[in-house]
Parts: C-alpha cells; structure tokens; sequence
C-alpha cells in the first residue's frame, strides 16, 4: 500500500515542483519575505503587547511614536501586489532561461498599466479627481493581478525573444546597453497587450482587469481560505508529503500561499486601522499552531523520545534533535528516526497537526486566544514566544505548550511500540556481539595465517 502511495504522491509531488509557473509564483513571493518579516519586527516594536509599554515609550519618542513605524511597514505590507510582480515575473524569466531582471521590470510596468489611477471617490477641496497609485490597489487587492500580469507578460517577452524580433547590435557594443535594445521590441509588445487589455477593461462594468480578477478569481478562492476545510487541508497534505520523504510545504505553498499571504494582510490591515480581524487562517496561524518543531509537530515525540526513551538509538536521537526541533527544523526525526515511510509513526504523525489546527481553529472562535495580527514572524521562532508575539496574548504562548503535551499524549502508544522494537534489535545485537567474542578462541590464531 505505501509503495502505491509513495508513487501516486511522488508523480504528484515531481509535477508541482516542476511546473514552471507554479514554482515562479511560489519562489516570487519569497523574494519579498526577508523584507515583511523585518517590516513584521517594527510591527512588532509598534504594539509589543506588554501593558503600559506604549506610555513608556512615549516618554522617550513622543505621543504617536508608533505611527512612525509606518514608514516601513506600509513600504513593505501595503505593496505586496507590487513585490509579487516583481519577484514572479523575476523568477518565471529566469525559469525559461532569459533576462531575469527584464522579465521583473516589465512585470510591475505590466502591472501598473492594468492597475486604477484614477479615484473619483476622493477629490480634493477644488474638486480634482485624485490621481495616483493607492495602497488599497497595490496591497493584497492586487495580489491575483500580479501573478497573472507577471506569469504572460513573461511568456509574450520570451516568445517574441525567442522567435528572433530583436534589435540586434554588432558584438563591440557594451553588455548592458546589448540587452537593453534586445529586450525593446519583446518588452513593447508585452507593454502594448498590457494596454489592451486596459482599454478593453475600460469598457466594461468592471472598468479594471483588476476588479474583474477580485470579484470573479480572488474572493471565492478567499472564501475558501476562510472555511473550516482551508487550513485542516492544507496541514494534512504538507504532512502527507513529509511522509513520503517530499518536503510537503515546498509543493503545497505552490497553491496554498498566495492565499495565505492575502489573509494575513488583511488582518494586518484591520489590525492597523483599528478593526476587528477578519481571518483565523492567516499564514502565522498555520505555522505556530499547527505543527510545533517541524512537519507532524515532532517535537512532541522529541520531548518523548529525550525524557522517556529507553532505547539508545531513540535517546541519542532525541538529544540531538531537541534544539533544531526547539527552532521548528525536524529533518534530524524524519529522516534519522525515520519518520518516512514509517508504518507505526505515521498515525500521529498526520493526526497531531489535524487536532492542533482544530483545537487552535475552536480557541479562536471561542476567544480564548486571539486573531493573529498579521505580524510575519520567522518560521524558526520558538514556540511560546511565536504564540505571543503573533496573537499580542501571553495565553496563545501558553496555548502553544497546552498543544505540546497533548501531543506528547497523543504520539506516546505510537512511539513506546517503536521504542520497545528499537530496545529489542539492540538486546539482540549485544547479544550476538557477545556470542560471537565467545566463539574467539586465541588458540586458533597463527601467525603462518599472515
């Protein structure tokens, strides 16, 4: 039965990783993810949810000192559409082997063509129009337009490259001003489909390409990422392929992440403005409440395996795997342990994520822990510290090591049946170690024999 899995997930698994769009889109995003993780520390400094903190600070910074925190964080949060345009058409250039920084550029020229500049919802005090690229277009809104903005203005750019329209200069001519004359015509055409698509736009009820995307792709696939089926889902296969030896978030972020991402920003958003948080299942969420150490939530069968282990090959493993596990990096316990393809592991180590996310998922609702703010903290943050920080309540931190323990509980039958074999195979090969030296007799040697 597993190798008939092993195999159905392995094609699956191989076709993701090697789609070249799906990897541009997942490899674009994490272009800007250095980038809103520092931005998620001056979020952080802005509201560290310690009582009294911000009338401490403003003893030293001032009244308001946390709207200058803005500056980054509204360069960073606020134009995800804008770094997604960027990073994918980036990486989807570089896929199909051509300039990559050209492929970049014209995706966000792309992007800004087909994107609204003109608000008549707001107008000054001569009653002007205003004009101008808004946070609102430029944030999560734009995110689906990006991707598909980068992905063909990508595809026109290497078609025409490769079909020979290009401006050709003699060799003598310097790189750089070279590729900047080879990539005029295939850039001009993509630019000019770019428009086309606006004009068409213009003439219709939706009057943008990018309210047409919102209303007909975005917002159901939002939808979805807001039911009770999203996050369990998402867990289950990222665990499913970590069994089979395939790092699961590497082919499930392929789809699941641009989602992700748009919830969490809409939380930061409402979080900013002072609003109620609209989304349990924002990324944050996923990774400090749905598996603790790694892939199946294997610290808890760390803490098992160090406190508990009566087997050497279970106790060793378990010391050194405690700290990176500690940080959320379990590759030590799946592949040393091993994890994969493990018919007595793999029970708990699918089902404790499932309940944690569950449990995580009902505390929310219920209150007893709160929305995550939207603050992108470092996958490798510890847990307790990661429940705090991304919820603003010391209980999520607490919440966190209530998760640990039950699934310490729930692995425990699962890893004393493995601890027991392990104990077993090494009895049996101290004693065959010792019935082989019983054997030796030194009589026997000679030294003719050399």
């Amino acid at each position: 039965m597993f190798a008939g899995l092993e195999n159905t997930m392995g094609r699956v698994a191989e076709r993701l990783s090697t789609n070249k769009v799906l990897v541009a889109i997942r490899d674009g995003f994490l272009v800007g993810t250095p980038l809103i993780i520092v931005a998620s520390i001056f979020l952080v400094i802005a509201n560290f949810p310690v009582p009294g903190y911000s009338d401490f600070m403003a003893q030293f910074f001032g009244k308001g000192w946390e709207n200058s925190m803005d500056a980054v964080i509204d360069s960073t949060f606020s134009i995800l559409a804008v770094l997604g345009a960027v990073g994918i058409g980036y990486s989807y250039a570089k896929q199909l082997e051509s300039d990559a920084i050209a492929g970049g550029v014209l995706s966000l020229v792309c992007y800004l063509i087909m994107t609204p500049k003109v608000h008549p919802a707001f107008v000054n005090e001569a009653g002007k129009k205003f004009t101008g690229f808004a946070f609102s277009n430029l944030g999560s809104a734009g995110v689906f337009l990006a991707m598909i903005t980068a992905i063909v203005s990508v595809k026109i750019f290497v078609t025409i490259q490769k079909k020979g329209w290009v401006i050709k200069l003699p060799d003598a001519v310097p790189p750089a001003v070279y590729h900047s004359f080879a990539a005029l015509i295939p850039s001009a055409f993509a630019m000019f489909f770019a428009f086309a698509i606006y004009l068409i736009f213009s003439l219709t009820e939706f009057q943008y390409a990018q309210t047409f995307i919102y209303k007909v792709l975005q917002a159901p696939l939002m939808g979805f990422g807001q039911s009770v089926f999203f996050e369990p889902l998402y867990q289950f296969l990222s665990t499913l392929f970590w069994f089979f030896g395939i790092n699961g978030p590497a082919v499930t972020n392929t789809v699941f992440n641009p989602i992700h991402l748009i919830l969490t920003n809409e939380n930061l958003e409402a979080f900013k403005a002072g609003q109620p948080l609209p989304n349990i299942f924002t990324g944050p969420f996923g990774d400090f409440f749905g598996n603790f150490g790694g892939g199946g939530s294997t610290l808890s069968l760390v803490f098992l395996m160090v406190f508990l282990a009566k087997s050497e090959r279970m106790k060793k493993l378990g010391r050194l795997a405690l700290i990176p596990g500690i940080f959320g990096i379990n590759e030590m316990v799946t592949f040393g342990l091993p994890v994969v393809l493990n018919p007595i592991i793999v029970i708990p180590f699918l089902l404790t994520p499932l309940v944690n996310i569950t449990l995580a998922t009902l505390a929310t609702m219920w209150g007893i822990i709160p929305y995550t703010t939207g603050a992108s903290l470092p996958w490798t943050t510890p847990f307790f510290f990661s429940g705090w920080l991304s919820t603003g309540s010391i209980v999520a931190g607490f919440f966190q090591i209530f998760l640990i323990i039950l699934g310490c509980l729930i692995y425990f039958p699962f890893f004393k049946a493995l601890d027991k074999q392990y104990l077993k195979e090494e009895e049996g090969a101290s004693m065959l170690t010792g019935d082989e030296l019983d054997d030796v007799d030194l009589n026997d040697l000679s030294f003719d024999d050399l």
